[in-house]
């Protein structure tokens, strides 16, 4: 069955149109239908069939979907192809233009009852709030495209779930982003729903709780899997600025169908270019894992790379957490002034409220920096500020490390006392539960 009005719905509109065209029930009935079969319907007593309706549709000059639904001709159509334009605009990283875009489109779904499109709206603006760090509104729109897609496949709900996950590890809940990345991996791979867009966005979005859970040996591996699943594109917004083009002019033609295709096609590359800002943290893992083991050239042109694949003005706290590990890198090859201008630059870009666990980052390194500038003042003040941040996000492991930094530092300066209260608090910290208790890992893709 179509997804149509009520029988007194379309009746009423069938009436109009006719009347609104100077037609008889006799001249709309024709040939194919009685006087008596028209008003009836008009009368809402007869459920038309889609043969009928099609028929009357002809005659009143109107689409099929307009005279069954009410929605203007080619509605969904313009409205996907109004999406690609707010997806274009969020790819360039104006957050604040494509929230409007999408506000606008989510009221004309609403108004229409389409569904899909109020999903993919509220998702837009879901992934525009977290770029501005409106952790609490994203989470709400992501909560409310999951809803609007409750009757979908698992792999369709996929971008609302990791937008929900991410909403709540920037905000630094990681226990619970892991637990919601790692449960729909589990279930999309165990239920054979190998779908590589899905996955891949959930490997590239898990890689950051991870490392800063300490579970690096499973941040590594969603970073290969991750890698092994990127699409393969040279240039996909050119690409996808072409197939709306086109689009464009095949709907100037009316050719419905094909615009259609096109636009799909738009929106799958808009996709891609969004996944392949994601794949900047599988960089990031393998810059990660050069400093760690001592390639420090390496390490550091995989997060310069890591940094260039985000945008300036799109996804501050995610570039945010890549620059404090290349200020890191940077530091340790001796260019303690440019790592701590790009610190500073951090910590200008974020707040307390915002992305805590990266501004602690950044002050933890800039404290380590003062101390081999021999300004202890400067270092207590960063590593105190450090501290209080990971207390307030519960992050235990870092909490200890901190504390062991802080204990050496006022021991160094003679105060005893105070440097035995911060070993004791950072041993608390480091016999008590982290910030997750890791279960087993997630079912693995077939690669």
């Amino acid at each position: 069955m179509t997804d149509r009005d009520d029988p007194g719905t379309i009746g009423r509109r069938v009436q109009h149109l006719r009347a609104e065209r100077g037609l008889t029930q006799k001249q709309l009935a024709e040939p194919a239908y009685t006087p008596a079969y028209i008003s009836t319907l008009e009368a809402g007593r007869v459920r038309a069939s889609d043969e009928a309706l099609r028929h009357i549709a002809e005659r009143l000059g109107v689409a099929y979907d307009e005279l069954a639904t009410g929605r203007p001709a080619h509605l969904a159509t313009d409205l996907r192809l109004r999406l690609t334009e707010a997806q274009r605009t969020l790819a360039t990283g104006a957050a604040e233009e494509a929230a409007g875009q999408y506000a606008a489109l989510l009221v004309e779904a609403e108004g229409h009852e389409l569904p899909d499109v109020q999903a993919v709206a509220l998702l837009g603006l879901g992934e525009c709030a977290i770029d501005t760090g409106e952790l609490a509104a994203a989470r709400l729109y992501f909560e409310r495209s999951e809803q609007a897609l409750a009757d979908a496949p698992l792999p369709a709900r996929v971008p609302a779930l990791r937008g929900r996950a991410v909403s709540h590890y920037l905000a630094g809940e990681l226990r619970y982003a892991v637990y919601l990345l790692e449960s729909t991996l589990d279930e999309l791979n165990r239920g054979g729903l190998h779908d590589p867009d899905a996955l891949l966005l959930l490997y590239a979005s898990i890689i950051g709780p991870y490392m800063d859970m300490g579970a690096q040996a499973r941040a590594a591996q969603a970073a290969e899997f991750a890698l092994a699943l990127a699409p393969q594109s040279q240039d996909p917004a050119l690409v996808a600025r072409m197939h709306r083009s086109v689009a464009r002019t095949l709907l100037a033609e009316g050719r419905i169908a094909e615009a259609d295709a096109s636009l799909v096609k738009a929106a799958e590359l808009y996709r891609t270019l969004q996944l392949r800002t994601e794949l900047a943290n599988c960089h990031w893992m393998r810059g990660y894992v050069s400093a760690q083991n001592g390639e420090l050239e390496r390490a550091e042109g995989e997060l310069r790379e890591a940094l260039a694949m985000l945008t300036a003005k799109r996804a501050a706290l995610y570039s945010s957490q890549v620059a404090v590990e290349l200020a890191d890198v940077l530091h340790r090859r001796g260019k303690s002034d440019e790592a701590a201008a790009i610190l500073e630059d951090v910590l200008n870009d974020l707040s307390s409220e915002r992305g805590a666990l990266h501004s602690a980052a950044a002050h933890r390194l800039l404290g380590i920096i003062a101390e081999d500038a021999r300004d202890t003042d400067a270092a207590e003040e960063h590593y105190v500020r450090a501290l209080s941040l990971l207390e307030r996000a519960g992050a235990a492991g870092d909490l200890a490390d901190l504390c062991r930094l802080l204990g050496d530092l006022l021991r160094r300066t003679g105060r005893v006392e105070a440097a035995l209260d911060a070993y004791r608090t950072g041993l608390g910290h480091r016999t008590s539960p982290g910030t997750t208790t890791l279960g087993p890992a997630p079912a693995q893709p077939p690669l």
